[in-house]
């Protein structure tokens, strides 16, 4: 591919997709458009007119990679498949009535149920999302719990949990990024063993979670849109937004264990219990026997098919027809097709800003010498913006570490002041990521929970603002008092 120096046209369709999203409230018709803008902005940048081909040269290669075959392998097929044998075998239903019913009395401790199960489910963004999602929403709903509510506790406790309770892949993922970067990084374990103790740190994401809590409990009040939406669903029972349009569309009514349709069959735990125990056991147990070796194993896609297989399973044991399990599986799956969609222009995007260098241009933009009391904030708001106009932390983290750390290191050569600075890239680009319309956590977030996209972007984003902005204040001052 030619190559060029990027321009400020890089940020183009970023700025389409963002921009029309919040202005017409319509995902799908703002990723396509930034897609073809990136056509035209690569195009200006190159001078090759064949650029303008976004087919070949952007959805092509990015809806024939390997991480979009992931996200049809696994979040169409068997998260979707998943959840609807579990609407078939009523098994998330009961759990959240039988578990959730004993946890649960109104409002406040739903949220507060959802707030713990985005911690106990911490595995990374989009698992987290999935699961507390799908576990919650029932007893949520029954509670009158607005959708927009629920969307912005479970985003909240899906990356930024995964980032201070890293038994997971991320601690490997940034370990790989930044060895041999400083001297203090000078090798795997030296880099990974520094990301546990630069824990403390990551203000935002410690910020984000305590305050989810706190909203949870209601300690923390709601305030515009989101008060809105909690008034709304409380007073009518309405829990979304008369011009909501949720993804995650129910193929199904309401189960009732008397259905005749089920001839019969009586939900219990082990409909919900075996699957998610065969799925956290696969990707939580190799993991860490595998770090404790020193060969971690990241078994997530395998824990995905497990895991459907197994409800399969069980549903066939406790007596289903093969019939009403394939007919949970596929209709599952056709109720994920939307959000497939969404993703699926989501990763291409995501192909357009790497072709076009965005994140490069975005950092070339900072990197001028500053002072060092300012540079944690600083790679604090540059991994934010980043990441919520790419849609992706990971990918933030694959641009911003490998600079701000040797940068950082020139600037001020001391382990605790480079913590900081590590802990504020983590943070910024979870926020990102995070508030992002574009970004896979923020879709199934909403897709999971019920909720508008649109909705949930607009709710969540000044409370998330507030705990960044707490971030920030909180980095600059442990660089004045620590460094």
């Amino acid at each position: 591919m030619q190559t060029f120096e990027p321009s400020i046209l890089s940020l183009l369709p970023a700025a389409v997709a963002i921009g029309l999203a919040f202005a017409t409230r319509r995902v799908l018709p703002a990723l396509f458009l930034a897609i073809i803008s990136g056509g035209v902005a690569l195009w200006l940048e190159t001078g090759d007119i064949a650029k303008l081909d976004f087919i070949t040269g952007f959805m092509l290669p990015a809806l024939g990679t390997e991480k979009f075959a992931g996200i049809l392998l696994i979040y169409l097929w068997c998260i979707g498949g998943l959840t609807g044998i579990w609407e078939k075998t009523g098994g998330a239903l009961h759990f959240a009535e039988v578990v959730g019913g004993r946890w649960v009395r109104g409002p406040r401790s739903a949220l507060s149920f959802a707030w713990l199960m985005g911690c106990v489910f911490h595995q990374g963004g989009t698992v987290s999302t999935v699961l507390a999602g799908t576990t919650v929403k029932p007893v949520a709903d029954a509670h009158r719990v607005s959708h927009e509510e629920l969307a912005y506790v479970v985003d909240s406790t899906a990356s930024p949990v995964a980032t201070v309770l890293p038994f997971n892949a991320w601690p490997a993922y940034v370990a790989s990024l930044v060895v041999g970067t400083v001297p203090l990084l000078a090798s795997t374990e030296d880099a990974t063993l520094f990301f546990f103790s630069s824990l403390p740190y990551n203000f935002y994401a410690w910020f984000a979670v305590l305050g989810t809590l706190l909203f949870s409990l209601g300690l923390l009040p709601a305030f515009g849109s989101m008060a809105a939406a909690r008034t709304r669903a409380r007073e009518t029972g309405a829990l979304d937004s008369p011009h909501a349009e949720p993804m995650l569309v129910s193929t199904s009514p309401a189960l009732d264990p008397k259905d005749d349709r089920l001839a019969g069959y009586t939900p219990s735990l082990a409909d919900f219990l075996i699957p998610i125990g065969t799925l956290l056991g696969l990707a939580v147990i190799p993991y860490v026997v595998g770090s404790l070796t020193g060969t971690p194993h990241n078994w997530i896609n395998q824990a995905f098919a497990a895991s459907v297989m197994s409800a399969m399973a069980v549903a066939l044991i406790r007596g289903m027809p093969l019939g009403e399990v394939i007919d949970g599986f596929v209709s599952g799956c056709s109720a994920m097709t939307i959000g497939a969609i969404v993703l699926g222009l989501a990763v291409t995007l995501g192909e357009v800003s790497t072709q076009l260098h965005t994140s490069v241009y975005l950092v070339g933009q900072f990197a001028d010498a500053l002072p060092y009391v300012a540079l944690p904030a600083v790679l604090s708001l540059l991994c934010m913006g980043i990441a919520f106009s790419t849609g992706t932390s990971w990918g933030t983290y694959a641009v911003v570490f490998p600079v701000a750390m040797p940068f950082a290191w020139a600037l001020q050569p001391d382990p605790v002041y480079l913590q900081v600075c590590f802990g504020a890239v983590l943070g910024g680009a979870v926020f990102g990521d995070q508030c992002s319309p574009i970004s896979d956590t923020t879709i199934l977030s909403a897709m999971f929970t019920g909720s508008d996209l649109m909705d949930h972007v607009r709710t969540q984003l000044p409370l998330a603002l507030g705990a960044a902005t707490l971030g920030m204040l909180a980095s600059t001052g442990a660089v004045l008092l620590l460094v």
